[in-house]
Formats: structure tokens, C-alpha cells, sequence
């Protein structure tokens, strides 16, 4: 107890010059680190502000995906198809994961930088990639089912980075799932090289080759090593964003040999309108034509003009046939003559 400082300051007791001056070097520094932006509040809030940052999406008007176009990778999500099934998981956004550490310290963000998949489905610095080209096609030629590709992030604070994967190793492997590691870099090597399949099994090959549609479900493979761009939704990291899920490159694989939900990507485009939105928020008609249901993985229906008490078109009632008019068809037929027309 006998370090334990009972009075305060001005209470002449003890070593009371000495408490007072560092209470005033501490003050001292604490302005000072707020002056220069050293301070750890400070710091949170220029990476929150770095990394969410809007970003315009490109509007495409021909439906097609371009080289040099900027958009996001969007999973649409799983559905519960039981009470009893857990793995209901809504749409994410593929993402950089960059540390707090690193943040506080860098000006950008810096290589390797690891991916996760976010809930945030808003385009923003931290979601938003280019689609690059590494064969020499420019910028404006509509990307192709086959056709090599990389994931650049923007540039700037993102840092132009691209998305990279190898084969597994002892060392280099995810590091809660232990599968294929995915993250970003700077070199420009055949580990960046990524191409786009058909969502159809059965008409992938007729694919092959023909422009890549943009808002549509497709996968994304790694070329070197043919696995397919997975969200391992059983690994959860910690991120300065909240809990988000673990990226891989992974052919996750169902009984039927089918892709599971966790390979199925959505190469999202932007609106020509100022609403900040993206095309995965816009709804889709239905082909009734009477009401319009969104993207995959939203569960949101929207009225298009209908009362709102009214969920479907009342139905058309046909007006019938009076006894006498059935009476003289019955009397034409049987004498074999044409049936007048009914009149309504």
C-alpha cells in the first residue's frame, strides 16, 4: 500500500511535484499523438474510412462482363431447406482481410494480403475487383467462358493487387479449413490466373468460348491448379469488420457430383442510377409478368403495381352457356350442321 496514491495532486503530500509533472508530460503526449493522428481511435476510424469507402461499379449495356471492368464477387448464399438444417448463410461478398496491425502502420494495403467473404454486400474498396487482363486482350473486349482472367483490387489504398492460389502444402495451406490457401499479391505470375465455367453441367462445353454474362450464377477456377473459388462456411475468422468467412479454393462437391452452393459466384455489375445500389439489389421480372422477385439469396418480393392486399390477379370468370343455346348446338350437331358461335 504504500505506493497506492491516496490524495490527489494538489494535496500537498507526499511527492506531489513529481505526480504533478507526469500528469503533465502524460497530457503533453496525448496531445501531441492527437495532433499527429497516432491515436488508436484515430487510427480505427481512418481504416474504417479507407477500406468502406464507395465505389461506382461499371454499368454494363450489353449484359456482358468486360476486361478492365470494375465489380464485385457475390456467393448468393445457401437456403434452409429444412427446420432442422443450420447452414442457412446469406449472401457474401468476396473481400481483403487486411490486419489492424498492418493498417495502422501502412499507407495501403500491402502484399500477401488474405481474403474472407463479408456480409457487407456494398460496394466499397475493400469488395470491389477488376477483371484484368493477362493474355493481351484490352480493356472493353467481353470477357469469355475459358478465357484466362485475374482479380485485380482497385487502385489506390487497395493497392492493385491480384488474387492468388497454389497447390497445398505442409506450410502454405488456409488456416482453419487446410485447404487451398487464397489471398492477394503483387507478382504477376500463373498463380493469378483464374477463368470462368458455366453454371449448367451439362452445357459447359457448348459454353465454351461464348461472352460471359454479367448478374448470372457461374464458378471461378484456378487455373493451375483446377479448383474452384469456395467459402469454407464451416471456418469463421475474426476480422476488424466482425466474424466473416474463410475463403479457399476448393471443388466442394455434393453426392450427385454437383457443385455446392459454396463454389456458386455472382460477378455483380453496377445501375446506370444514382442510387447506390447494384444489380444484385434490383429485382428480376417474373415471368407472369405481374410481379418482379429479386436476385437469388435476397428473399424479397416486390409488388409491381398490384394492390398491396392482393397477392395475385383475381381470377376470369367465362360467362356460360343459356339451356336454349345449348338446346340448338345439340340439335345442329346432330343434323351434322356447323355450331353457331356463342355469344358472349
Amino acid at each position: 500500500m504504500a505506493n497506492v496514491r491516496t490524495y490527489s495532486p494538489s494535496v500537498r503530500v507526499g511527492n506531489w511535484n513529481e505526480d504533478l509533472c507526469l500528469e503533465e508530460d502524460t497530457l503533453k503526449d496525448f496531445l501531441d499523438k492527437r495532433d499527429s493522428g497516432e491515436l488508436l481511435v484515430q487510427k480505427t476510424h481512418n481504416l474504417l474510412q479507407n477500406t468502406l469507402r464507395k465505389v461506382d461499379l461499371s454499368v454494363t449495356t450489353d449484359g456482358l462482363l468486360h476486361f478492365g471492368d470494375t465489380v464485385m464477387i457475390v456467393n448468393p448464399g445457401a437456403e434452409r431447406n429444412d427446420v432442422r438444417d443450420i447452414r442457412q448463410r446469406d449472401p457474401t461478398a468476396l473481400c481483403l482481410n487486411i490486419s489492424e496491425y498492418k493498417a495502422h502502420l501502412a499507407a495501403q494495403v500491402e502484399a500477401p494480403c488474405p481474403v474472407s467473404a463479408s456480409r457487407i454486400i456494398k460496394p466499397c474498396i475493400r469488395n470491389a475487383f477488376v477483371i484484368t487482363s493477362v493474355d493481351g486482350t484490352p480493356n472493353g473486349e467481353a470477357l469469355r467462358y475459358g478465357q484466362d482472367f485475374a482479380l485485380s483490387t482497385t487502385e489506390g489504398y487497395a493497392g492493385n493487387l491480384k488474387l492468388h492460389s497454389d497447390r497445398v502444402s505442409f506450410l502454405k495451406c488456409a488456416k482453419k479449413s487446410r485447404q487451398q490457401e487464397v489471398s492477394l499479391v503483387s507478382d504477376l505470375t500463373h498463380f493469378i490466373r483464374w477463368k470462368t465455367i458455366a453454371f449448367e453441367p451439362q452445357l459447359r462445353m457448348e459454353y465454351e468460348g461464348l461472352p460471359v454474362q454479367a448478374n448470372v450464377k457461374l464458378l471461378i477456377t484456378h487455373c493451375k491448379t483446377h479448383q474452384h473459388l469456395n467459402i469454407a462456411q464451416d471456418y469463421v475468422a475474426r476480422t476488424p469488420f466482425g466474424y466473416e468467412y474463410e475463403v479457399t479454393a476448393h471443388m466442394d462437391l455434393d453426392s450427385h457430383r454437383a457443385e455446392k452452393e459454396t463454389n456458386h459466384w455472382v460477378i455483380i455489375t453496377g445501375t446506370p442510377t444514382d442510387d447506390g445500389r447494384t444489380m444484385f439489389d434490383k429485382p428480376r421480372p417474373d415471368p407472369s409478368g405481374l410481379t418482379d422477385r429479386p436476385m437469388e439469396g435476397t428473399g424479397e418480393v416486390r409488388n409491381a403495381g398490384l394492390d398491396p392486399n392482393q397477392t395475385k390477379p383475381a381470377p376470369q370468370t367465362q360467362e356460360k352457356p343459356s339451356m336454349e343455346q345449348m338446346l340448338t348446338q345439340i340439335e345442329q350437331t346432330a343434323r351434322g350442321e356447323e355450331a353457331l358461335p356463342q355469344t358472349q
